[in-house]
C-alpha cells in the first residue's frame, strides 16, 4: 500500500504540467462552486471530455482538483452574498454571512479557507489509511442502520431551531413534503406531481437552495434600495488569512471532531456534504459553551462546516474506491472519469 501510495505521489509531482493542471483546475472549481446554481458535479461534467485524451495520471489528477475546488468554492458566495454556492455550504450561511456584515468578511473567508485545506488532507488521509476497514463496515449497512441515521438527522431540528422550536417543527414539515414529491422509492407510485412530468423526479436540491437562500437574498436587497436605505462599506485591515494562532489552536477540536463527522457522513453513499455541514454544525453549537453565540457571527460555526464538508471529499472517495459505489453526485462523475482512463474501481483495484 505504501509503495504504491509513493508511486502514485511520484507521478504526480514529477510532471511539471500535472502540477499545472492542479492548480487550474482547482481554480476553475472554486469559480464554479463560488457562483450560486453551478456545482463540483457541473465542473468535473463540463470538463470530463477535456480530460479524454490526457495521460491518466493528468486526467485524474484534474477531475479530483476539480471535486476539491467545488467544493471549497461554496464558501465564498455563503459569506458575502449568503447565498451557499454549493449544498454543502449551506451551514456556512449562518455565521459567515453575520461576520461580513460586521466588516470581517475577510477574517471569514480566511478561516473558511484554511479549515478548509484541513478538511480535505484529513478526509484524504483517512482514504488512504482506513478504506478498507471502513469500507468493509460500511457494506454490511442495511435499512435500519440508515433509518437510524435519518432520525438523527431529524433530531437536529431541535437543536438548530433554538427558542423557536415551532417554527422549526412547521419548517422539518414542509421540507419533507417537498421531499416526497415525485416517484416513491418502492413502488414507484407518483407523489404529488399533478399530472406533471417534470415533477417525477422530485424538486432539485440546488434549485431548492437557490430559491430559498438567492431569491430571498435580491429581494431584501431591493427592499434595502427602494427604502433608501445606503449601504456603508467598511474597511478591514487583514494580517495573514485574518485570524490569530491563537484563535487558531482554540478551534483544533472543533476541527478534527468536524472532520471525523465529514468522513464518517462522506463514507455513507448517497448523502454527502450536503448533510455533514448542518450536522457538524449543529453538534459544534450543542458542544460549545457559548451556543446562543452561534449565528451572531462567531468562526467557530465557519470551521465546523468547512472542515466537515471538505472532510466529506475524502470519506466519499472510500467506497467509490473499494467498493465502487459513489459517495455522492460528484463522485458518480469521478467514476465515469476513472473508467474513461481504464480503472475500474473496486475490491480488484487494489
Amino acid at each position: 500500500m505504501l509503495e504504491m501510495l509513493l508511486q502514485g505521489i511520484s507521478a504526480v509531482i514529477s510532471d511539471p504540467i500535472s502540477i499545472v493542471l492542479i492548480f487550474l483546475c482547482t481554480g476553475i472549481g472554486i469559480i464554479f462552486g463560488a457562483i450560486p446554481g453551478l456545482t463540483a458535479t457541473i465542473a468535473i461534467a463540463m470538463m470530463l471530455p477535456m480530460t479524454f485524451s490526457m495521460p491518466t495520471t493528468m486526467g485524474i489528477a484534474s477531475l479530483v482538483a476539480l471535486y476539491i475546488g467545488g467544493i471549497s468554492g461554496g464558501l465564498v458566495s455563503a459569506i458575502l452574498l449568503n447565498m451557499p454556492g454549493t449544498p454543502s455550504s449551506i451551514a456556512t450561511c449562518f455565521d459567515g454571512r453575520p461576520l461580513a456584515l460586521k466588516g470581517e468578511g475577510g477574517k471569514a473567508l480566511g478561516v473558511g479557507v484554511v479549515f478548509s485545506f484541513i478538511g480535505t488532507v484529513l478526509g484524504i488521509a483517512a482514504m488512504i489509511f482506513i478504506a478498507p476497514p471502513l469500507a468493509s463496515i460500511t457494506i454490511k449497512f442495511g435499512a435500519w442502520e440508515y433509518f437510524t441515521v435519518t432520525m438523527f438527522s431529524l433530531t437536529l431540528i431541535a437543536s438548530l431551531a433554538g427558542k423557536n422550536i415551532v417554527k422549526g417543527i412547521i419548517t422539518a414539515v414542509i421540507g419533507m413534503m417537498f421531499a416526497s414529491v415525485g416517484l416513491a422509492p418502492i413502488d414507484g407510485v407518483e407523489r404529488f406531481t399533478f399530472g406533471s412530468v417534470e415533477l417525477t423526479s422530485g424538486f432539485a436540491m440546488l434549485s431548492v437552495l437557490v430559491g430559498l437562500y438567492a431569491i430571498s437574498e435580491v429581494m431584501k436587497t431591493a427592499g434595502m434600495m427602494q427604502s433608501g436605505e445606503n449601504f456603508v462599506a467598511t474597511k478591514f485591515h487583514m494580517k495573514g488569512f485574518g485570524f490569530s494562532l491563537q484563535e487558531f489552536f482554540s478551534q483544533i477540536k472543533n476541527a478534527i471532531r468536524s472532520a471525523i463527522i465529514g468522513i464518517g457522513i462522506g463514507i455513507l453513499p448517497g448523502i454527502g456534504g450536503g448533510t455533514s455541514n448542518i450536522v457538524s454544525y449543529s453538534i459544534a453549537k450543542n458542544q460549545s459553551r457559548h451556543p446562543e453565540r452561534f449565528g451572531t457571527g462567531i468562526i467557530d460555526g465557519v470551521v465546523a462546516s468547512e472542515t466537515a464538508n471538505n472532510a466529506t471529499i475524502g470519506g466519499a472517495m472510500i467506497p467509490l474506491l473499494t467498493l465502487g459505489i459513489p459517495g455522492d453526485t460528484a463522485t458518480a462523475m469521478l467514476l465515469g472519469g476513472f473508467m474513461i482512463h481504464g480503472i475500474q474501481p473496486g475490491p480488484l483495484l487494489f
